[in-house]
């Protein structure tokens, strides 16, 4: 491990996400970290962001792991293969930042969990969007209790990802290495309701495949009952036309509510308490920011705090078992899509086919 100057990362996978990280690792703009090299079985896509950022190219991932000037690993695979790779990486000695979902099957999880720990490496599981500024506010009025008693939260999912998106790549709405709108697209939107409300109870789900050609489901909708008696409501599609609606949180509760909407929870659209404060104005001139890509502002904050954690060995925000904690709940809910009961949490999975080629 280097001094605090620089955490000198590795890219794994060079596929549509890879372009927001290594614009950011690349392009210097996470004090603190360095790209030093991408790893791509499809020689192309490796070479095309190692040019860009004058780093060097590797296709077989061993080879990169060898390296060492590599202290982590941002592992940006298909979802079904990050266990394999995040191990891998754990081995080698290297912290792992996975994205989202860290893993499509718990068993999956907790491997991870185990071998980053044996290894004595820090697993980071990307949830950016806890860092959008308008996030932030919502959890410091939470934790303020402004809020009060907790009544219902709502997320809303509606984006645009046709067929020819779904035809990129191989693995894309797979139940093997991929999953559908809950897994891919809307993780982040279930992780937040989870995030605000608390440990949920029990859920039930269904699901339908309206216009694409997958294996798995483009349309989903839930009801989540949590443990402090709120109730929750997920509506998730990637069947909208022609383009992006939204990607909002509704937080409705006994003395207040606030809504963060815009394409990717980045945007304070309602914002009212019983009892208001001066800074209240301030919040809604001040922090409600539109970023201009889907992926919101929250990747660069989120890198900053990986960098801030490994340097100085500090509680990660969104670590293994958080993104084992957000993985169960998705979980159950391809458990109760699967037998049109309603499943309660902690459960074992049985009849979900998220993990598992078909």
């Amino acid at each position: 491990m280097p001094g605090a100057t620089s955490i000198r990362f590795g890219l794994l996978g060079c596929g549509r996400i890879a372009k927001r990280h290594s614009d950011l690792l690349g392009g210097n703009h996470i004090e603190g970290a360095r790209l030093v090299a991408v790893c791509d079985s499809e020689r192309a896509r490796a070479d095309a962001i190692a040019s860009k950022f004058k780093v060097a190219a590797h296709y077989d991932l061993d080879d990169m792991l060898a390296r060492d000037d590599i202290d982590a690993v941002a592992v940006l695979t298909p979802s079904g293969m990050h266990p394999q790779h995040a191990i891998a990486c754990a081995r080698a000695g290297k912290h792992v930042v996975v994205e989202k979902p860290m893993a499509l099957r718990l068993q999956d999880a907790d491997d991870m969990i185990r071998a980053c720990d044996e290894a004595g490496v820090k697993l980071f599981v990307v949830k950016q969007n806890r860092f959008n500024v308008p996030i932030v506010k919502a959890r410091e009025a939470l934790d303020a209790g402004r809020f009060g008693k907790l009544v219902l939260g709502t997320v809303r999912v509606r984006w645009c990802r046709d067929q020819a998106y779904y035809d990129q790549d191989a693995w894309r709405g797979t139940w093997a290495q991929d999953g559908g709108v809950l897994t891919n697209q809307a993780s982040h939107h279930i992780d937040m309701l989870e995030w605000f409300f608390g440990d949920v109870v029990s859920v039930h789900a269904r699901s339908a495949t309206a216009l694409v050609k997958i294996e798995t489901e483009d349309t989903a909708v839930a009801t989540l009952k949590f443990r402090n008696g709120a109730l929750g409501i997920v509506e998730a599609t990637t069947a909208v036309r022609p383009v992006d609606l939204e990607g909002s949180l509704s937080i409705l509760g006994e003395k207040g509510t606030v809504e963060v909407g815009g394409f990717a929870m980045n945007q304070i659209r309602h914002w009212r308490f019983v009892n208001e404060l001066p800074s209240d104005k301030e919040v809604i001139e001040k922090f409600s920011v539109n970023p201009p890509n889907v992926y919101g502002f929250g990747h660069q904050a989120y890198y900053q705090h990986v960098v801030e954690c490994l340097a100085d060995r500090g509680a990660a925000l969104v670590d293994g078992l958080q993104g084992r904690k957000s993985l169960e709940l998705i979980s159950a809910l391809y458990e109760s899509i699967e037998t049109g009961q309603e499943v309660p949490l902690h459960f074992v999975p049985r009849r979900s086919r998220l993990g598992i080629a078909s």
